[in-house]
């Protein structure tokens, strides 16, 4: 490679270096769960994990693993195919089945990640002559998507329901053939949840279409964990989400909806077409995982206790929170190497975290974003806070 090359990417690594913006990876040598065991120089230590996205504590749970490990006993390793070539198994279309069913819907088809599923979705569907109105902070997976069609573009303020109908009073004017309103159910960063009733009004008054991308929300929130739309009791048209969050943690996503939107998606969505299918372990604890989601209120209130504590006592303590009701509490901060020292003080005191900065997050909103779990402890809930007082004492944010 050329040696002019290199040393171009050298200095924009030295740049990403020199703002505080260098992301850095941590090895764990454990199960997911709420506690972690992390490699380090000094040895092997165990640590509070405060930033999975393993709501209802099921990364672990044993009967998620039987089912997975069976199947790969059953079927094998892999596909070594795309699914209309030779890979699908009568597992692939038992889990299409249930997450439709699940979530109330026709049928759903499967993609190696929740990312390919919103890569496939609008240009798939929608073409020149229609619209798509998206919220300003969506999920990067849905701008790249977005980014994919032909399909003329409107952005929204997030959760701004006058912009909202100003994007399509104007894409209206604009003669779109088909509108369609996206948004995340829950906002990843923020923690925030979509006004679905709002939405949904306002999409019935202007004929348009409803997508969620229900990542954060699928498993854990609403009745029977069946997401934002249970939850607000506002149904989207379409839902994408996936299987490595709430879902067992492996991987894996899927877009589920009308059967005419799931037959299209089948024939011409390039990231299914052209992408080996789910491994058989994959999809037999997807399957599983569903059907422990879908009775777990017992691990669904352990999640709340957890979330309102932590949220009571840690706002208490004089932290900055932004405002919210789902398990995703950011701890706002600012600058990102405020964010980088306040993550490495509480690593030093066992509490596993992730400072967010530019570009996942815009420049002067760093913050730790903190996740809760079922899976943490009473004792593991004390333990964190206390270690965030000390931390936020000595990074001089208290």
């Amino acid at each position: 490679m050329q040696t002019g090359y290199l040393d171009h990417l050298r200095t924009v690594l030295a740049d990403i270096e020199a703002q505080g913006l260098m992301k850095r990876e941590r090895q764990i040598t454990s199960p997911q769960g709420g506690q972690v065991t992390v490699a380090g120089a000094g040895g092997q230590r165990q640590m509070v994990n405060l930033c999975a996205n393993n709501y209802l504590g099921l990364a672990d749970h044993p009967a998620i693993a039987d089912a997975a490990a069976t199947a790969l006993e059953q079927y094998g390793f892999g596909m070594a195919s795309v699914r209309f070539i030779c890979g699908t198994l009568d597992l692939h279309r038992e889990l299409e089945t249930a997450i439709a069913r699940y979530l109330g819907k026709d049928d759903a088809i499967l993609f190696a990640a929740c990312f390919d599923a919103n890569g496939a979705l609008f240009e798939t569907l929608l073409s020149e002559d229609d619209a798509i109105i998206s919220d300003s902070l969506n999920h990067a997976s849905i701008i790249d998507g977005v980014r994919l069609s032909k399909a003329k573009r409107y952005r929204f303020q997030t959760s701004d329901m006058d912009d909202l109908e100003t994007q399509l009073k104007q894409a209206v004017a604009d003669n779109a053939r088909f509108r369609l309103i996206v948004t995340d159910g829950v906002f990843s960063m923020d923690g925030y949840i979509a006004k679905l009733p709002e939405i949904r009004a306002l999409a019935d008054k202007y004929g348009a279409i409803i997508a969620v991308d229900d990542c954060h929300a699928t498993g854990h929130l609403g009745p029977e964990g069946r997401g934002t739309g249970a939850l607000t009791g506002a149904e989207p048209d379409i839902i994408t989400g996936t299987f490595g969050k709430t879902l067992g943690g492996a991987m894996g996503g899927f877009i589920t909806g009308p059967q005419a939107v799931i037959d299209l998606l089948r024939q011409r969505a390039r990231p299914y077409l052209f992408s080996n299918a789910l491994a058989p372990a994959v999809t037999a604890g997807s399957l599983r995982a569903i059907e422990i989601a879908r009775g777990a209120d017992d691990l669904r209130q352990k999640l709340t206790d957890n979330t309102r504590t932590f949220r009571q006592r840690m706002g208490e303590l004089g932290f900055d929170l932004l405002p919210g009701e789902t398990p995703i509490i950011p701890v706002m901060l600012g600058e990102a190497t405020l964010a980088q020292n306040l993550a490495a003080a509480l690593d030093r005191r066992g509490v596993y975290v992730a400072g967010f900065f530019f570009p996942v997050v815009p420049k002067g909103k760093a913050r730790i974003r903190t996740q809760m779990s079922a899976a943490l402890s009473a004792a593991d809930i004390d333990f964190a806070i206390g270690a965030f007082a000390e931390a936020g004492k000595e990074v001089g944010i208290l």
